[in-house]
């Protein structure tokens, strides 16, 4: 069997493990092992794929390795906060200068303008309760992050209706910029914010899904 193809299934199993964990449903250890371990698979997965664009392939493993470094830290999440946040904007940054490889930084200004209101519409709303020496991170988080989401977006659009043999991948890159979004929002209500329901469960498999989509973003090699 090609170990290749059991990754999907194994990434599932260990975010399954690791969300039942951090829920309460198992020992809460495990979340410290599968939680890590079920990014170490995202990078398994993306390692072979990309060999069509070198450039590319390896910004994105920079940024998946930045990534697993972040989750390491938010496994404290007092402690950890911080040093978390700088490593995902660290990813973000990498992730936007891949993105960059196909098509120029803010070649779809529309698309910019649509993250950036939805950027700041939610963090407009969190900005009471975010205490004040974490202000500038958090600020200088959000525009990494929409940036990424928006180049992201805006290599879609600009394949969107067209035969562009990387029209699936920007389509995969700009999936995984929305889903990034969605769980660093939701990550930020639940702690800026009011508690949310099943917290774990939703900023867990959004943020996965995320990382799954931005390394399916590199082509599969034949």
């Amino acid at each position: 069997m090609n170990p290749i193809r059991t990754l999907p299934w194994l990434a599932a199993l260990s975010g399954v493990i690791a969300i039942l964990a951090f829920s309460g449903v198992l020992p809460a250890g495990l979340g410290y092992v599968f939680k890590p371990l079920t990014t170490v698979l995202i990078i398994a997965f993306a390692w072979p794929r990309g060999g069509d664009a070198t450039k590319q392939r390896r910004l994105i493993r920079t940024g998946l390795i930045l990534s697993l470094a972040g989750d390491v830290f938010l496994l404290w999440p007092k402690e950890g906060f911080l040093p978390g946040l700088v490593a995902f904007l660290l990813a973000h940054l990498a992730y936007i200068a891949a993105f960059c490889v196909p098509l120029r930084l803010g070649a779809k200004p529309l698309v910019f303008v649509g993250y950036a209101a939805i950027a700041a519409l939610i963090l407009s709303m969190l900005w009471p309760g975010i205490p004040g020496g974490l202000r500038a991170p958090v600020v200088a988080y959000v525009v990494c992050l929409a940036t990424m989401a928006a180049q992201a977006g805006a290599w879609w659009r600009s394949r969107a209706g067209t035969s562009a043999p990387d029209a699936s991948l920007a389509r995969a890159a700009a999936l995984g910029g929305v889903l990034f979004m969605v769980s660093d929002s939701l990550l930020a209500i639940n702690k800026f914010g009011a508690p949310l329901p099943l917290s774990s469960l939703w900023i867990l498999l959004s943020y996965w899904l995320a990382q799954w989509c931005i390394a399916s973003a590199l082509r599969a090699n034949r």
